[in-house]
């Protein structure tokens, strides 16, 4: 959740640190800090606050110092989590010499413990972080005189997630890293090595990558990279090419990458489909399952593991294996997953799905799953991810970076890749050639839908108005377009602030519309698929009550136009894929209430784009 970057090589370490660090401010953050190797001693400033503040106080104090031209440091953006955020509390921290400086992402579980071991030997802490109990364990470990020898015994004393970056001063140009269920990426440069947590971070300066497997410790220097595991045997790690550019991590003349994300969707959804639809035998071709037609058939049932939006994109998931694939599907929240025993079987598919491939729960519900002997299969964004290698098959979406916190092309192109998935499945048991290739053309024309809802934007902000006012809003949805109104409501609460509550809209006679008044807008999936018929009865509902309703119906429609106070009407689509061309005006929607009323929406407060504790 907090960000890590690290160089070393020709360059001005402070420069490229604080350069390397903007482009992760996207994860989400509240303090920042650097620390370089400089004639032998370190030098560090940090603080709470943004990057600038940083980076507007390195000008001032470190301009025309050795500091401004150092050629080794780290530097780190933290998202709290032990201690609030405070100077004292932010990274780096140090060990007890002061010469050894360590910034962390992740949770040290076991600290409290090993804090208190080290305070009965003498040591003081100017922390509330579980992180400085880290790096002073590793000062007495003797990292000094043997960082690798060191960074293994406390792998062995330490319980919990990390992934932790390291200078000294007694060695220079040198960066020690290591993970455990936090990434690590390490970039490959000429004569250069760069860290980070995110690829973004590096690539500016290279696109050959190694990303390090849990238990990894490496010494980097400008010319080498020397990967160990946790019992210190050496490595070999492979060097992968990073398919995008620094352009891909920029705005391109939006105002928020939000915004631009959500109107790359048309191309992000070719990229998730391209090469992956075979017409002639209506079905998906997904080499990434590396499942044979015979496998496939003997899977008995799938069971989809998320949090967040994935967890709503698993959500339409679910209904496409049951209805195309004739198969038991069940949607799980990753966070319970492992502590309520779940039971599977070797010919059940745990399909694990994540933007990132990193969230620390779903991962756990991974291994779980791994323990238990069932099949698994991943769904992730980023190449080479965690949950990637772990799973050991699936499939990537392509949908290039994701950097507004707020989900957008990510959970359009997740949908995209399970309802071909769910294709592929139905079509080695009893979907026919025919329905496939009827599907697949509603598969293919998702590009251009959504081509046609992205011009409705200026609609779209207009009918933002009715709830920029509102401190409630209910969303309400069925069928394939009840985790919409899920993920509609998400949206709505992760960058305007505005609390708002997703519902079956059969729910709401349950309890519910007991809330509902002039002050509540109803926000209404009623496009032209199943279920309209007894939307409108809702929509009905929540009028009789008085709550202003914004309905999002298709194109043409007559009945509920007279119903609801605004409508939004979207281009007439197939059922199937309802989902993704409601999902995108959503997304809209979100963003111009946020933007009404003054939120800062490619960070908002609190969030982080990549969870990576529990």
């Amino acid at each position: 959740m907090c960000g890590i970057v690290g160089y070393t090589g020709p360059r001005a370490a402070p420069e490229t640190l604080i350069g390397n660090l903007r482009r992760l401010e996207y994860r989400g953050y509240d303090s920042a800090g650097i620390a370089v190797v400089v004639d032998g001693s370190l030098q560090s400033l940090k603080l709470p606050g943004k990057v600038q503040t940083l980076a507007d106080r390195v000008a001032v104090e470190w301009t025309g110092t050795p500091a401004e031209g150092s050629r080794c440091g780290i530097a780190h953006t933290r998202w709290a989590t032990h201690g609030p955020p405070t100077e004292a509390n932010a990274h780096p921290h140090f060990d007890a010499s002061g010469r050894l400086a360590l910034v962390h992402n992740g949770i040290i579980d076991n600290y409290a413990d090993l804090r208190r071991q080290l305070e009965a030997r003498g040591h003081v802490f100017r922390s509330d972080t579980d992180t400085e109990v880290l790096a002073h364990l590793l000062g007495s470990l003797g990292f000094a005189d043997d960082p690798i020898g060191a960074l293994c015994a406390a792998l062995r004393q330490v319980e919990g997630t990390l992934g932790i970056a390291i200078v000294h001063a007694d060695r220079p140009g040198r960066i020690w890293v290591a993970r455990r269920g936090s990434p690590i990426v390490i970039g490959v440069g000429e004569a250069e090595t760069l860290v980070a947590s995110d690829a973004a971070a590096i690539v500016a300066h290279t696109n050959r990558v190694i990303y390090l497997d849990d238990d990894d410790i490496a010494e980097l220097s400008a010319g080498s990279i020397e990967v160990r595991t946790a019992h210190n045997t050496p490595v070999s790690r492979t060097v992968s090419q990073v398919d995008w550019d620094v352009r891909a991590a920029e705005k391109g003349g939006f105002e928020h990458f939000m915004l631009k994300e959500i109107f790359e969707q048309p191309e992000s959804l070719e990229n998730s489909m391209r090469g992956r639809l075979d017409p002639a035998a209506g079905t998906a071709k997904l080499g990434g399952l590396a499942m044979t037609p015979r496998e496939i058939a003997d899977v008995r049932r799938v069971v989809l593991v998320a949090c967040g939006t994935s967890l709503h994109a698993g959500m339409v998931g679910r209904l496409y294996f049951e209805d195309l694939a004739d198969l038991p599907a069940a949607v799980e929240q990753a966070a319970e997953f492992r502590y309520r025993n779940p039971i599977l079987s070797p010919r059940d598919l745990v399909v694990a799905i994540s933007q990132s491939g990193e969230t620390a729960d779903t991962l756990a519900a991974v291994r779980e799953a791994r323990q238990k002997g069932a099949a698994l299969c991943g769904i992730c964004n980023v190449v080479g991810s965690t949950i990637a290698r772990e799973t050991g098959r699936g499939v990537y979406l392509h949908a290039g970076p994701e950097i507004g916190v707020a989900s957008t092309k990510a959970f359009t192109s997740q949908v995209a890749v399970l309802l071909m998935m769910a294709l592929k499945f139905g079509r080695c048991r009893r979907l026919s050639r025919e329905a496939g290739t009827e599907i697949i053309e509603q598969v293919h024309a998702l590009p251009g839908l959504v081509r046609r809802v992205l011009e409705l934007n200026e609609r779209v902000a207009r009918a933002a108005a009715s709830l920029a006012d509102a401190r409630d809003a209910f969303y309400i949805g069925r069928g394939l377009l009840y985790p919409v109104a899920l993920e509609g409501a998400l949206k709505l609460k992760e960058i305007s602030y505005l609390h708002a509550e997703g519902y079956h809209a059969a729910e709401l006679k349950h309890g519910p519309i007991a809330l509902l008044d002039p002050s509540v807008p109803v926000v209404a999936l009623a496009l032209d698929v199943p279920g309209r018929d007894k939307m409108i009865g809702n929509i009905q509902e929540c009028r009789a009550r008085g709550a202003p309703v914004i309905a999002v119906v298709t194109e043409g429609e007559t009945t509920i136009g007279g119903i609801a106070q605004e409508t939004i009407e979207l281009p007439r689509c197939a059922p199937l894929v309802s989902p993704v061309v409601a999902a995108v005006a959503m997304q809209l929607l979100a963003y111009h209430v946020a933007r009404l009323r003054g939120c800062e929406i490619d960070q908002p407060r609190n969030l982080a784009k990549s969870v990576t504790v529990e």
